[in-house]
């Protein structure tokens, strides 16, 4: 089975047309005219992607788009929107929101399926950016999260930066003034022993995977599993 697609669209005509060169594309799609059954489904399934029409009789859109990218479950679906609303202000917004694209009515039903694929192959390439380590800790560069387990670690931006930068280099050896120089370059107006700060909360914060941080004495930090 192809990747499943959900359209929500109040207008049937236009359900069925996207539904058609979906399917023509190997997708698998379900077709929604209102909100509160694409809700309904979306508790049981995880679409692939959604094509998400602005204006719908039971809701706004634009608020269907703000809700998933806010729940963690659904904030890594992509979002292309289509609606009949040609005002510029309205797709900067939607983009702003988190939407993967925007396309205009009348539309090409061609078109919209070679977005969907350039989108999703955008997805593909983001997920495959990830660092993984020893299968217990993760690292998504472009979407700044780290997970432990599964589970997502909240971090500063420097503890997440010298994470990144010793699991880049898994192995390697960094001193803690190599680290102030990849943080901070030239600018940086702290002393060295800041780095060992940010060490010992990152590992609080990283429970089971706080080991895969060494300490190797008088020289610095890696990450070994």
């Amino acid at each position: 089975m192809g990747k499943m697609i959900a359209v929500v669209d109040d207008e049937p005509d236009i359900l069925e047309l996207v539904s058609i060169h979906l399917k023509k594309a190997n997708f698998t799609v379900e077709t929604f005219q209102e909100a509160e059954p694409f809700f309904k489904f979306l508790n049981k399934t995880t679409p692939d992607l959604l094509v998400l029409d602005l204006m719908l009789p039971d809701s706004d859109g634009m608020d269907i788009c703000r809700y998933m990218k806010k729940k963690e479950q659904f904030s890594s679906i992509p979002i292309i929107m289509l609606t009949a609303k040609t005002d510029e202000t309205d797709k900067i917004l939607g983009l702003e929101m988190g939407a993967d694209d925007y396309v205009t009515k009348p539309f090409s039903p061609k078109e919209l399926v070679a977005r969907v694929k350039a989108v999703l192959r955008r997805k593909e390439r983001i997920e495959e950016e990830k660092i993984e380590i020893g299968k217990i800790l993760e690292i998504l560069p472009k979407k700044f999260e780290i997970r432990v387990e599964g589970k997502k670690i909240d971090l500063t931006t420097t503890e997440f930066r010298i994470l990144k930068i010793l699991a880049t280099r898994a192995g390697w050896v960094f001193s803690r003034e190599q680290l102030l120089d990849e943080l901070w370059g030239h600018d940086k107006v702290v002393i060295d022993r800041t780095i060992d700060v940010h060490i010992k909360h990152l590992r609080e914060k990283l429970g089971s995977a706080a080991n895969l941080i060494k300490n190797v004495r008088g020289l610095g930090y890696k990450i070994e599993v």
